[in-house]
């Protein structure tokens, strides 16, 4: 296994155990998180701060993670399905009445000096809107 596919895979392993400092310590201090249908936040702060809202209002754990990592290490793209619970209203999101959802998603790193630069997450919202709707 490649050292970014190992670094990509302590990252899920640490958000699967809800460890946010061993996550933290995956990323590069200036990380660019590209956050889906939204803004690219930069730094480390950031991502911890975009951790503590994910915390307050979800509990999420990934399955069927398969991470494929370009040739030359650079780039690591994941798919995975997401299973979770809604349990405290989101800014902007319907209210949260601890509905359960499972969801594909997937995310692509770039990797640099043993640390991840950048992920890019995506996740299919209107699916996620309507499984919280109708639960």
């Amino acid at each position: 296994m490649s050292g970014s596919v190992q670094l990509i895979q302590r990252y899920y392993d640490a958000f699967n155990r809800g460890d946010w400092d061993a996550m933290l310590a995956c990323l590069d201090p200036e990380v660019a998180h590209d956050l889906n249908q939204g803004p690219r936040e930069t730094g480390r702060d950031a991502f911890r701060q975009f951790l503590a809202r994910m915390d307050r209002s979800y509990v999420e754990r990934l399955e069927d993670v398969v991470l494929m990592p370009a040739a030359d290490g650079r780039r690591v793209a994941a798919e995975y399905v997401v299973h979770g619970e809604y349990r405290a209203t989101d800014e902007g999101l319907p209210p949260a009445k601890g509905q359960r959802y499972v969801l594909p998603g997937g995310a692509f790193f770039e990797v640099a000096n043993g640390r991840i630069t950048r992920v890019t997450n995506y996740y299919n919202l209107e699916e996620w809107l309507r499984q919280v709707a109708q639960a």
